[in-house]
């Protein structure tokens, strides 16, 4: 895990910005530091790395690494390294440094693009190749490093976070006004629906895809992998031994480091699962942290301590607080260049906060495990109304209608999801993605005129819902709040769950195996019966890192208030008027306590973006879906 940045074009960014660009990536990467620059072609080329060593923490693996005419920026895991290198070396590749980084430069060497193919593990590189005349980017399959890119003068400038390529280029994009409010009303699900990002002109590099640029425009990303829906027949209990046998697999790959690693464990059967499976059946050396919130909706103390009493691990408990909640939310915000997306990602700066403070370069963390094996609860519903055309009308479907009930039915807080029917009726239901969407827009200036609208990925209306959260709407955005809040502190994050090779075969299970007997993730739970205690592993109850609003943020205490309502930026968007009234408002509602802690972010994020030289730019037509 490093920081990578860099530019291609006529301009060659001067020693002052490189050194700029350096200090803004430090924390990324604290052990090393380098740069490398040249032609390329009829253009010049510039590459910046700051290292995090996790794999062959000798100096002869750091970078930028040039070999021959090729030089690589490189940040990420290539977990598969150690068979690659084998395969490479029986082909007549001799290495020098032990490293992941030198397997994927040999790789490239040997499959060119298509090495991309081979590659498990997660990864944003910049591959400069002289011989050819190219910069090379890639990204991996889902995203889990960042790379950002913006044009500006006729030179591309790259990096893992937007504040590098403004230090780079030498001048701060400008605000895009749209986004911030396509955030405020529709939440952060809107955000990866098209190409934007909080910043006019300033673009993510697609996952799972890879450009050769000859010049610096256009960017032509490519594609390599695109997960798809192929069911195939199958039992369920070989469902369950082949998601065992592949999330066994993964959870073995991403332990390959040469530095210790620590655990994210929360209550719910997902992060659970990963530490078991890791103490168990490889029997690593566990220490693992925990968010712990006051408020009972929350509050996952009973669970967490029955994992850590099975496994009799080290454990480390982290409360939340109202103590300093804005002024820790405008340092967290300026450092993420966007606002914090919601309440979670807040709380789990906490986390990565005492990891780092223990001396852990990096941890293993359960994202991706809902949107693989069903886990929200929409998903749910959309299975009962797959399930009424299979069963029938009548006992068999009443039956699964009462499993609900006493299951993630007797949980659900959202009012469209209480009905269990609501996508047997209308399978296109979808306004409970983007709830209470009339009364936020009732809130700003300039109302945002852009309904819900999703991707077609397959014809199964699951697995097209499951798909949009993987690649659209959850999962982007948990990755790089997850990213921006570890690297913040000089820790890798990574994610079993997110294995290409798990990823395809789940994909192949015919949905009828997904849900059974009240249990989402049901294939989950059973993969992991002889790891997991029962009490975690049977818990019903949807549980994740979370917290309430009124956990973190003081509404009562008189400066808080007046903080939030003082003169800004966000003024321009939000109506004062009506949002001093609904702050003053009951939060019970999930929907009304996330706008609040939007609004927060927001209002941070604007403070923090103009005070660093950025404008706000005018909005933009929406982009349809």
């Amino acid at each position: 895990m490093c920081g990578i940045a860099g530019s291609f074009g006529p301009d060659v960014p001067d020693p002052d910005r490189v050194r700029r660009t350096l200090a803004l990536m430090r924390n990324r990467g604290p052990d090393a530091e380098g740069v490398w620059s040249g032609a390329v072609g009829r253009n010049n080329a510039t590459l910046l790395h700051s290292r995090l060593s996790i794999i062959d923490l000798d100096p002869r693996a750091n970078q930028p690494f040039v070999d021959g005419d090729k030089a690589l920026a490189y940040n990420g895991e290539i977990y598969n390294y150690v068979e690659l290198r084998t395969d490479l070396e029986a082909r007549g590749h001799v290495f020098r440094t032990r490293s992941d980084t030198e397997v994927l430069h040999r790789a490239w060497c040997e499959w060119g693009l298509a090495c991309t193919e081979r590659f498990e593990g997660m990864w944003a590189f910049a591959l400069v190749d002289r011989g050819a005349g190219r910069l090379v980017l890639s990204r991996d399959r889902f995203g889990e490093k960042p790379l950002y890119y913006l044009h500006r003068g006729g030179t591309i400038y790259f990096g893992s976070e937007v504040k590098l390529l403004a230090a780079l280029s030498g001048a701060a994009p400008a605000v895009d006004a749209k986004q911030l409010r396509r955030y405020l009303v529709n939440g952060y699900k809107s955000l990866y629906k098209q190409p934007a990002t909080f910043f006019e002109n300033v673009r993510e590099f697609p996952a799972g895809a890879s450009a050769c640029l000859r010049e610096p425009s256009p960017v032509d990303a490519r594609r390599y992998w695109r997960l798809s829906y192929a069911p195939r027949p199958m039992t369920r209990e070989e469902a369950v031994v082949g998601a065992r046998e592949r999330l066994e697999e993964s959870v073995r790959l991403r332990l390959r480091a040469d530095v210790p690693l620590a655990f994210c464990l929360s209550g719910g059967v997902d992060s659970s699962a990963l530490v078991a499976v890791a103490a168990r059946k490889f029997d690593a050396d566990i220490h693992a942290f925990s968010i712990v919130d006051g408020d009972e909706r929350y509050d996952e103390s009973e669970n967490i301590l029955a994992t850590v009493d099975a496994l009799k691990c080290r454990h480390q408990v982290i409360r939340t607080s109202t103590q300093g909640f804005l002024d820790r939310m405008s340092d967290l915000v300026a450092y993420h260049d966007a606002p914090v997306a919601t309440i979670s990602y807040y709380v789990h700066a906490f986390l990565s906060e005492a990891i780092a403070a223990a001396g852990y370069k990096a941890a293993i963390s359960g994202t991706g495990a809902d949107e693989l094996f069903t886990g929200h609860y929409d998903h749910y519903g959309l299975w009962l109304a797959q399930m009424s055309g299979r069963v029938g009308p009548g006992a068999g479907f009443e039956r699964l209608i009462e499993d609900w009930r006493g299951g993630y039915g007797s949980f659900v807080r959202n009012p469209v999801l209480r009905d269990p029917l609501v996508f047997l009726r209308d399978p296109g239901e979808r306004s409970h993605i983007y709830l209470d969407r009339g009364t936020f827009n009732a809130l700003l200036v300039e109302p945002l005129d852009e309904d819900f609208f999703e991707e077609h990925f397959v014809d199964d209306p699951l697995r097209n819902r499951m798909l949009n959260e993987l690649f659209h709407e959850v999962v982007p955005v948990v990755l790089h709040e997850d990213d921006c809040n570890s690297m913040r502190r000089s820790v890798e994050t990574r994610s079993p769950y997110l294995d290409r090779t798990l990823a395809e075969f789940l994909y192949t299970v015919p949905g009828e195996h997904l849900i059974r007997d009240g249990y989402a993730k049901s294939l989950l739970r059973d993969a992991v019966a002889d790891v997991l205690p029962d009490k975690v592993r049977l818990d019903k109850r949807k549980r994740g890192f979370n917290a309430s609003i009124d956990s973190v943020l003081d509404r009562g205490d008189p400066e808080v208030v007046d903080r939030l309502l003082a003169d800004g930026p966000i003024f321009d968007i939000v109506r004062r008027d009506a949002f001093a009234r609904f702050l003053d408002g009951d939060m019970t509602e999930n929907s009304f306590s996330k706008f609040l802690f939007g609004f927060v972010s927001a209002k941070l994020f604007l403070e923090s973006a103009l005070a660093s030289g950025a404008g706000v730019a005018p909005p933009r037509a929406a982009v349809a879906g």
